[in-house]
């Protein structure tokens, strides 16, 4: 099925081989059944995981691992570990919050990873170093995000635990 004209993009010149532009083309084409080749009414256009994300549990499974092969043909391709570690970022904010049910479903028809992953591996083949200092940069944000979430989240937990321990010296005494 090719891909409508506003998806197709000509392959960039540093593609080194046929089968690499063939393997790009592939996940083109993958990225678009997975996350946009379903029209809505409304104007919207939804894919396959969004669909297959509605079965509880195992369609989320599914969908992580459709998506997963997009990153392993991009780590095929070449693409550094920053721009990997963006794509594998964007499947786990999928798949972790595509786990809610309903509003899971919802983020999932909207966010598009696979779509972002194949935009991301272009930018790396069309302007390697630019697209590697970007990855980096959003890697680091995400790292440092997680450090002040797990933060928030102990200190949270030994704010409950002292709350919960006082309960218990002061009805002692």
């Amino acid at each position: 099925m090719p891909l409508p004209a506003s998806t197709s993009r000509t392959v960039p010149a540093s593609t080194p081989s046929t089968r690499d532009a063939q393997s790009l083309e592939q996940l083109r084409w993958l990225s678009h059944t997975l996350d946009d080749s379903i029209p809505l009414p409304f104007g919207a256009r939804v894919g396959w995981d969004a669909v297959i994300g509605l079965i509880p549990g195992v369609g989320d499974a599914a969908g992580a691992l459709m998506s997963a092969y997009v990153v392993m043909q991009a780590a095929r391709l070449g693409a550094p570990p920053a721009v990997l570690g963006r794509m594998l970022g964007n499947v786990g904010i999928e798949a972790l919050v595509g786990s809610v049910p309903l509003f899971g479903d919802l983020f999932d028809a909207g966010f598009k990873a696979n779509l972002r992953n194949v935009r991301l591996l272009e930018q790396h083949l069309g302007a390697p170093e630019q697209a590697r200092r970007a990855s980096t940069l959003w890697v680091v944000g995400v790292m440092l995000a997680l450090v002040l979430i797990l933060g928030a989240g102990l200190a949270l937990t030994f704010a409950l635990l002292a709350a919960f321990a006082s309960l218990f010296t002061k009805g002692g005494s």
